[in-house]
């Protein structure tokens, strides 16, 4: 199978190669067939199946004469952690993203035929994907055992190394695989704008991108927020995000997208913003590049545990490489045809909708500039960004962004009345204003915290007045206002759990009753798996409410001590307990660190007020979205 692996994955690549030349020679000359182009694209797309379906029998046979599977699986894993396995290393990383690349490929070109704007654009997507299988061709899965480890026996091991124990979880079989999706997906409004300013066609994107941007930022979104779920409920960090690096290199492509969508939307209504709509179409996937570099090339090895550290020369030149020429290439592209694309007519008012949607835009890329400049200093210095910069520099612009998610709505297009667009948002302010003066007599005090709290909940009420008059016309219109509301829950429950939090660190003797934030605990015990892993047992009664929590802590990892936490769910908060570590008596009756055998356990145990609107505020955008897509596509 190895040798087939790497056979397929070179006549792909030279397949990808073949077919986007095919399709430059179509756009060039017009009237020319692109039906060889199409076999290619399909060829293409056929041998990474054939590769991907022959890493994925290496994987389930267990057969250790590959190396990767040597070193991502072994005998005692599960199907579906075997499955996972396959896009757990880097290798096996680059050729999911090109099976993903490959199969909305065929959809592209099937979607381009019909609009006959096939092969300008289906030459770059296919340039694209001629590059993501040459990295895997550079980086093969199907390098043999003794071609990764030259000291490896001269038979293969009966066993694997195995899967990291953080990536044998659920979210691990979901969340790369759809983050993996988004970024494939992004392609798609990058090939349209590079054939858009190639062709001069001015209205490309704003016509024939809206539906395949709206998916890839949904898809996107979605697998950063199940990231986000991962690391709050079995990571033991102690929260959902802790702006790491490469957290970070996924919501920075996510921003611009946004930013895009609704500028997008201004062009399709008022024919404006044309070349700022073609610029965040190549920087965003531009970013989506430069976040495979991050994460990949080693540059982050220390700043991120994310990241992968031993990536191989030849990954990070080619990696580099590619990203320098697509912002060469895309910033010439824009400079040769920035004349062509000059807004016509006069300037919008202050008070329009464009407007508001453009300064809505420059407020997602303030945050993603923010973000990128955090995210890139370790790369520049040895200097590290602390989560707290981040906080204090996105709060004023999460702000601004909820309060234009509230105005806009009020606001018309190319008409500006400022009267209007205040007396028809009074009703909401006063709403706002009221649950925040609720908010300051029940002891809320934190003036920051306050105000993103009314500009959300302001944001919240328009949409949710708005959405109900929609939904009586045309409920399929309300994709949008549903996202709006969504992204207001969010920010509440992002506020309100980062701010009103309540924390502790305490050690439980086993048997002995502790207070810890209000409530009763007690250690009675603890249990060791089969696996190694040990589950602590913690008995919680307060006026109301008794349960357990059985946070656990792996031994023996090559990260240590691997911690996983417990978590009590409740309408309006979380009861949050992280083993932190033990305490067991020596001989001169002094406590040390153990893990097997302890006699008193040190937890960090916190309350975390309104989790449920974050969690609920991504459902709810999330749902924005797909109903946004379906209405785009039909219409498409």
């Amino acid at each position: 199978m190895t040798v087939l692996g790497n056979a397929a994955m070179i006549a792909g690549l030279v397949s990808a190669v073949l077919s986007a030349g095919f399709y430059y020679r179509s756009a060039l000359r017009r009237g020319t067939s692109p039906s060889w182009p199409r076999l290619f694209l399909l060829a293409s797309t056929l041998f990474v199946v054939i590769a991907s379906l022959s890493l994925l029998d290496l994987i389930l046979t267990h057969d250790y004469s590959a190396g990767y599977v040597y070193s991502y699986s072994d005998n005692s894993l599960p199907v579906h952690y075997l499955i996972s396995s396959f896009y757990a290393g880097q290798e096996g990383s680059f050729l999911f993203w090109a099976l993903c690349s490959g199969i909305i490929g065929i959809l592209l070109y099937r979607y381009t035929k019909k609009r006959g704007i096939e092969s300008p654009v289906m030459g770059v997507f296919m340039t694209v994907e001629a590059f993501l299988i040459l990295l895997v061709v550079v980086r093969s899965p199907f390098r043999t055992l003794w071609e990764m480890f030259p000291g490896a026996p001269a038979s293969p091991p009966p066993d694997g190394r195995g899967l990291n124990p953080l990536l044998q979880n659920l979210w691990m079989v979901i969340h790369p695989p759809v983050l993996f999706l988004g970024f494939a997906a992004m392609a798609v409004p990058f090939s349209m704008s590079v054939a858009g300013l190639w062709k001069k066609n001015a209205a490309m994107l704003s016509t024939h991108a809206f539906p395949w941007l709206l998916f890839s930022v949904s898809v996107l979104g979605l697998g950063i927020m199940l990231g986000a779920y991962w690391a709050y409920g079995v990571l033991g960090w102690g929260g959902y995000w802790g702006w790491d690096p490469v957290e970070n290199s996924s919501l920075v492509p996510w921003l611009t997208g946004v930013g895009l969508l609704h500028t997008l939307l201004a062009q399709r209504r008022t024919n404006s913003y044309i070349r700022t709509n073609f610029a965040l179409a190549l920087v965003s996937f531009l970013l989506v590049l430069y976040s495979t570099f991050l994460t990949r090339s080693g540059v982050l090895g220390d700043a991120s545990v994310h990241a992968f550290t031993d990536p191989g020369a030849q990954i990070y030149w080619l990696l580099l490489s590619g990203l320098i020429l697509v912002t060469v290439l895309s910033a010439a592209l824009l400079l040769l045809r920035s004349r062509f694309f000059r807004p016509e007519g006069k300037r919008s008012g202050l008070l329009t909708r464009e407007t508001t949607l453009g300064w809505g835009t420059i407020t997602l890329l303030l945050s993603a500039a923010v973000v990128l400049f955090g995210t890139s200093l370790p790369i520049l210095s040895k200097t590290r960004v602390e989560p707290s910069f981040y906080d204090a520099t996105n709060l004023p612009i999460a702000v601004i962004i909820t309060l234009l998610i509230g105005y806009s709505l009020f606001m018309q297009w190319e008409v500006q009345d400022g009267s209007y667009t205040i007396r028809r948002s009074l009703t909401s302010l006063g709403a706002a204003a009221l649950s925040c003066i609720i908010l300051l007599f029940a002891g809320v005090q934190d003036a920051g915290a306050l105000l993103l709290i009314f500009t959300s909940l302001f944001a919240l009420y328009v949409n949710v007045k708005i959405g109900a008059g929609v939904a009586r016309a045309d409920w399929r219109s309300l994709g949008g206002k549903i996202a709006h509301a969504g992204i207001a829950l969010l920010l509440i429950g992002v506020i309100v759990t980062g701010r009103f939090s309540s924390k502790e660190h305490v050690s439980l003797p086993q048997y002995t009753p502790r207070t810890v934030l209000g409530r009763s605990m007690t250690y009675t015990g603890y249990t060791q798996l089969p696996d190694g892993r040990i589950v602590f047992n913690i008995s919680v009664v307060s006026p109301g409410e008794s349960f357990r929590l059985s946070p656990g802590m792996s031994p023996g990892s090559d990260q240590g001590v691997l911690r996983t936490p417990d978590i009590a769910s409740f309408l309006l908060h979380d009861i949050y307990v992280s083993p932190v570590g033990v305490e067991t008596a020596n001989a001169s009756g002094a406590s040390t660190n153990a893990v097997a055998g302890p006699e008193s356990l040190v937890i960090d145990a916190s309350i975390k007020p309104c989790i449920n609107f974050l969690w609920g505020g991504t459902l709810v955008m999330m749902a924005g979205f797909l109903l946004a897509f379906l209405k785009r596509s039909k219409e498409s």
